[in-house]
C-alpha cells in the first residue's frame, strides 16, 4: 500500500533538490551553494535536503549527473533530428555552431562549467566528472561515425574538447563565437 505514491514524492523530491542545486550553482557558483539557498529554491526543508543528500559532494555529484544525463539526451535527440539528412561534415559543423548560437547566455550553461572546475577542486567529483564526459565522447563517437570519420573514437575527446572550449569562451566573452571553422579545421586534420 506505501509503495509506489511515496517513492514517486522521493524522486521528485530529490530531483527538485538537483535542479535548484543547478540553479544556485548557474546563479551563485559552488561557492555560493549554501543550504538554505538550495532549499529555498527547491522549496523544501532543511530536513528534507540533508536526508537525500548528506554531504555536499553528493549533491553535487548527483546534480553532475543529471545535468550530463539530460543535456546528453537533448544533444542526440538534435542528433537524431539530422541524421536521416546524410550532412556532411561542412553542414554537420554548421549545425554545431547554430546550436552553441542557440544557448542562452545563462545561469544554466553557468552551472555545468562551475561544477567542473569543482571537480578539479574535490576528487570525489572526479569520476561523476568522467562520466559526463564520457557521455558527451560517446556522442560525438555516434555522430562523427555518422558522418564516416575514420577512428571516431580517437576524434572524439578532442571534438568535445573544442566545443567546450568554445562554449566556455562565448559565456566568458558574451559574444558568439564561431565553431564551424576551428571544427572543420579540427575535423580535416583528422582524415588526414
Amino acid at each position: 500500500m506505501a509503495g509506489p505514491a511515496p517513492r514517486a514524492g522521493v524522486v521528485s523530491t530529490r530531483d527538485a533538490i538537483l535542479r535548484a542545486t543547478l540553479k544556485v550553482v548557474g546563479e551563485q557558483g559552488v561557492g555560493g551553494l549554501t543550504n538554505r539557498r538550495i532549499v529555498a529554491a527547491a522549496g523544501v526543508s532543511l530536513g528534507t535536503l540533508t536526508y537525500h543528500f548528506p554531504s555536499q559532494t553528493e549533491l553535487l555529484r548527483e546534480a553532475m549527473l543529471l545535468f550530463a544525463e539530460e543535456e546528453t539526451a537533448k544533444l542526440a535527440g538534435i542528433v537524431e533530428a539530422y541524421r536521416e539528412q546524410g550532412l556532411s561534415l561542412e553542414q554537420a559543423a554548421t549545425v554545431v555552431e547554430h546550436v552553441i548560437k542557440q544557448l542562452p547566455f545563462g545561469t544554466d550553461e553557468l552551472a555545468p562549467h562551475e561544477l567542473y572546475l569543482q571537480a578539479a577542486r574535490d576528487p570525489g567529483l572526479h569520476e561523476a566528472s568522467a562520466k559526463c564526459f564520457a557521455a558527451y565522447d560517446e556522442l560525438a563517437i555516434t555522430i562523427l561515425t555518422a558522418l564516416g570519420l575514420p577512428d571516431p573514437e580517437r576524434v572524439a575527446g578532442p571534438v568535445v574538447a573544442l566545443i567546450a572550449g568554445l562554449q566556455l569562451r562565448r559565456l566568458a566573452t558574451g559574444t558568439d563565437v564561431p565553431a564551424a571553422e576551428p571544427l572543420m579545421m579540427l575535423l580535416h586534420g583528422a582524415r588526414g
